[in-house]
């Protein structure tokens, strides 16, 4: 038996997973809020207890850097070290990776039907690949190709300085540096990354936030509302907002294929795309993605895809827990 889990700074997604000849079958599957516990193993004891259910090995992919068996998350005051996590919890053995290299092992266990394709890219795409992915926070990956398959490789690419290329952009990034000093990708792309640019598009009178807006934001999660009033074309502070944040979802995106040489595709991953997909397919993405002048027939030639399925990182980790211990092989 497998616990699987991916660890964020909103919710905490556990799941048990049997391994039969290489088919992982989920016994169960249980989601939590993260904010409202102290620690990690308070939320795996209380998944055990109402399961009756327990696991010999676990594998958590985390949302922030992992460190010789360590970590502690970006977006949450947890620290987690394996072996206190496996003492804690009855573990024979306990590993914490990326959740961005937990979503990169969990591609290869999906199914055609957990994919939206942006751009097929070239026929028989071979190479590199990437995964970016918007929440939360913003994580992003790479996976090596080694000649016969991909191995995934975890990066804190979402943390690097945001590159504005219009005056929009320039002034937005002023905007954000009196409030943060260092301006990341991740201050533009994440849910609270979404509000930032709502909010400096508004408070910079550029567009009027009437009062039934306001209303129905209210003492909600901002980014919801101001997301399904933006696809219900309804305000155009909204749409603005919606359509310079796919802009810069779509430059990051090209940012990161390039570094990686990805050619064997681009993944866009986390809780946001699916969200939007109407959006995203409507060429801004895209066009964003391709604006690297000579590089762009480069860029033309890379697969897109968004993948669907929101439980893709709970299944790389439990992929990973199942190679450690030599159920499968990756």
């Amino acid at each position: 038996m497998i616990l699987a889990g991916d660890i964020g700074g909103t919710k905490v997604n556990l799941a048990f997973y049997e391994v039969v000849g290489g088919a992982f079958n989920r016994l169960a599957l249980a989601t939590y809020p993260s904010r409202k516990y102290p620690t990690l193993q308070e939320i795996v004891r209380e998944f055990f207890a109402t399961h009756s259910l327990h696991a010999e090995h676990a594998s958590f992919g985390i949302a922030g850097p992992v460190k010789d068996g360590r970590c502690q998350l970006t977006n949450l005051t947890w620290e987690l070290d394996t072996r206190v996590l496996a003492q804690d919890l009855g573990l024979k053995t306990a590993w914490l990776i990326n959740d961005l290299e937990a979503n990169a092992r969990g591609i290869a266990g999906l199914s055609p039907e957990d994919f939206e394709v942006l751009n097929p890219g070239e026929p028989g795409a071979r190479g590199n690949a990437a995964i970016i992915a918007a929440g939360t926070g913003l994580g992003e990956a790479g996976l090596f190709w080694d000649g016969k398959g991909h191995r995934p490789l975890a990066c804190e690419g979402g943390h690097a300085h945001f590159a504005p290329t219009t005056d929009l952009d320039i002034e937005l990034f002023r905007h954000l540096r009196t409030q943060y000093g260092a301006v990341s990708w991740e201050r533009v792309l994440s849910g609270s990354g979404f509000y930032n640019i709502y909010k400096f598009l508004r408070n910079t009178d550029r567009f009027e936030e009437p009062a039934w807006l306001r209303e129905r934001i209210g003492d909600n999660d901002p980014s919801p509302v101001i997301t399904q009033v933006a696809l219900e074309r309804k305000n155009e502070l909204c749409m603005e907002t919606l359509n310079t944040f796919v802009r810069y979802y779509g430059g990051e995106a090209g940012n990161l294929a390039l570094k990686i040489m990805a050619t064997g595709g681009v993944y866009v991953g986390g809780g946001i795309a699916p969200k939007i997909i109407t959006k995203l397919k409507d060429g801004t993405f895209f066009e964003a993605f391709l604006q690297y002048g000579r590089m762009r027939p480069l860029l033309q030639a890379m697969p897109i895809k968004v993948i669907l399925n929101d439980k893709t990182a709970l299944l790389g980790a439990a992929r990973h827990a199942a190679a450690q211990i030599g159920l499968i092989e990756l």
